[in-house]
């Protein structure tokens, strides 16, 4: 529904960013005020700008993937664009009203020129970090007590989540995350959700990636839940539409996880070697497009062993004192991308009770992870994709 509300909007301010460029050019050469200079920066900027929609309309093919993923490199870029000389025409605008600047003689030409090639390098070096930082995978490495008994001293827990499988992430990243995985001994992998991005026919050799992720290796082998992400619909820059018609569940992703050798958890849970349960969530969107519900915490940890350490997967972090009073240890989480680009993570704390990292709720933790992939923008600006190592120890 965002991308139907969100397209006017997306007009004007690529307009605004346009005339910015134009005004740039023609501060710098004279030249660039010709017609025929113009027109080609005109055709350039737009196919650029609209190639999150011709991606999206494209028949599925390679002009569709490339379209795709250049859409997504472009998104992080204009973010950064609009905050940058944003950002510069309120600081000039302040300054051209400040006896300061008045009182010296600045060539109002070749101070506009500066300021452009000025923004225009620190768009490309943000943006470029960006774009290599979303690749360059991280292990954040945590630890927790539990006052409960268990046959060992401690738990290792491998935290995954936020995959979103497709333009972004391909192969090349899911090998990286299974040599990660594989690098330190795990007795438990959990896959907290949005594996996919919505279209499968998006992932380029899904039989291959599935391969991989069958590779990761652990003592008690690899669950997941479901995240938002993972149902089949149409996506335009990581917003979806409207639909008056129940969604299904796309075969496919059974099908991956089945190949894959995920366990997959949909408001169940097991006892595993005995001495611990593990409990999967449906995601609250998901199961509203789907026409579904899920079930509240209370029900479904009914007849859980509570004498020994119970864990969810839950994608989103909420419902957080719910599941504390239900008698949860360990609540696994993603979602949150934890902002994902800087400064939307300085403001997560204004909606989630824990956008990140770990959050003790009563006799429960709530650990949520950034995610190893990236969702929209195909960058990461301020946070990192990672792999989330959980120590767990017990009293």
């Amino acid at each position: 529904m965002g991308a139907l509300f969100l397209a006017p909007v997306y007009l004007l301010l690529n307009g605004y960013i346009l005339w910015r460029l134009i005004r740039w050019m023609a501060a710098c050469w004279g030249v660039t005020r010709k017609r025929w200079i113009r027109i080609p920066v005109y055709l350039f900027y737009g196919l650029i700008s609209t190639a999150p929609l011709t991606g999206f309309l494209a028949p599925h093919s390679d002009l569709r993937f490339i379209l795709g993923a250049v859409g997504q490199y472009f998104l992080g870029t204009m973010a950064y664009i609009l905050l940058v000389i944003g950002g510069l025409d309120i600081i000039c605008f302040l300054l051209r009203r400040s006896r300061w600047y008045r009182s010296r003689h600045f060539h109002e030409r070749k101070w506009f020129a500066g300021i452009g090639a000025f923004a225009i390098l620190l768009i490309a070096g943000i943006s470029g970090y960006g774009i290599y930082h979303a690749g360059d995978i991280r292990v954040r490495n945590e630890e927790i007590t539990i006052a409960k008994d268990f046959p060992e001293r401690e738990l290792n827990i491998v935290l995954l989540a936020d995959f979103h499988l497709g333009y972004n992430v391909g192969l090349r990243q899911v090998e990286r995350v299974v040599e990660l995985v594989n690098a330190e001994p795990a007795d438990l992998i959990c896959i907290a959700g949005d594996i996919f991005d919505n279209d499968y026919a998006a992932i380029r050799q899904p039989e291959e990636i599935a391969d991989a992720l069958a590779k990761m290796k652990s003592r008690y082998g690899t669950y997941a839940c479901f995240g938002n992400h993972d149902v089949k619909e149409p996506i335009l820059a990581g917003f979806t539409f409207p639909s008056k018609e129940k969604q299904t569940e796309d075969t496919r992703f059974l099908e991956f996880f089945e190949r894959a050798g995920i366990r997959l958890l949909q408001d169940e849970g097991v006892m595993i070697d005995n001495a611990f349960s593990l409990f999967g969530r449906k995601d609250p969107f998901k199961m509203r497009k789907m026409g579904e519900t899920r079930k509240p915490p209370a029900e479904l940890l009914e007849g859980a062993d509570h004498e020994k350490p119970v864990f969810v997967m839950d994608h989103q972090p909420k419902q957080l004192d719910e599941l504390a009073d239900a008698g949860v240890d360990l609540d696994l989480s993603g979602h949150t991308h934890n902002g994902q680009l800087f400064p939307v993570n300085l403001f997560l704390g204004m909606y989630w009770k824990n956008p990140y990292g770990i959050l003790q709720r009563g006799g429960m933790f709530s650990c949520v992870t950034s995610g190893v992939g990236v969702w929209g923008p195909a960058m990461r600006v301020g946070t990192d994709s990672e792999i989330m190592r959980i120590t767990v120890h017990f009293q």
